[in-house]
């Protein structure tokens, strides 16, 4: 099988039920920039993670994908397959992860700036893509039907990755910026 197919020639690419949409359609965008995070936190785990963060980054990608085929998924022609769905417990794991990588952290006073360390300075990254993916799931919403469940999830992760991007900051031997107001 190539790996070349010449389908999107003319700018319109095919969604999960065979329908077929133009590249720069908000539902291409959105899973594209799901996709643009999933690369990052990739580039993440090639830093100098702990087994524990490296584990839980990589359950993040798996997730990261299945929320991807959940959104190029054209279910007004098919169902969604079990693999296209996010479960609720990613969520609470998020929050346990979060709530077990600030107890690490001294307590935050002040706006923080990216930097500080490579792996912070990446988490950082990875956060801020994540919000843009969150924006973009917004604008898909109002064409499209997205469950809420992946808006709560975007939410989450942004802040995981602002603790994560502590705790390496930190570890890392490197100094928090603070923003000078």
């Amino acid at each position: 099988m190539k790996l070349y197919t010449k389908t999107g020639d003319k700018g319109q690419t095919g969604l999960i039920g065979g329908s077929r949409v133009m590249k720069n359609d908000v539902r291409i965008e959105t899973y594209g920039t799901v996709d643009e995070l999933n690369s990052f936190v990739g580039l993440l785990t090639c830093q100098d993670i702990e087994a524990q963060d490296l584990d839980f980054l990589r359950t993040i990608q798996h997730q990261l994908f299945t929320i991807g085929s959940y959104l190029a998924t054209d279910t007004s022609k098919v169902e969604l397959s079990t693999a296209s769905i996010l479960k609720e417990e990613a969520i609470s794991a998020i929050e346990s992860e979060i709530d077990r990588i600030v107890a690490q952290l001294p307590e935050l006073k002040f706006f923080v700036l990216p930097g500080g360390s490579q792996a912070g300075a990446l988490c950082h990254v990875c956060r801020t893509i994540t919000r843009r993916a969150e924006r973009r799931i917004f604008d898909m919403k109002e064409v499209y039907n997205v469950e809420n469940l992946v808006v709560v999830y975007f939410n989450r992760l942004s802040d995981y990755f602002f603790a994560l991007s502590r705790l390496y900051t930190l570890r890392n031997g490197g100094e928090e910026i603070f923003w000078k107001s």
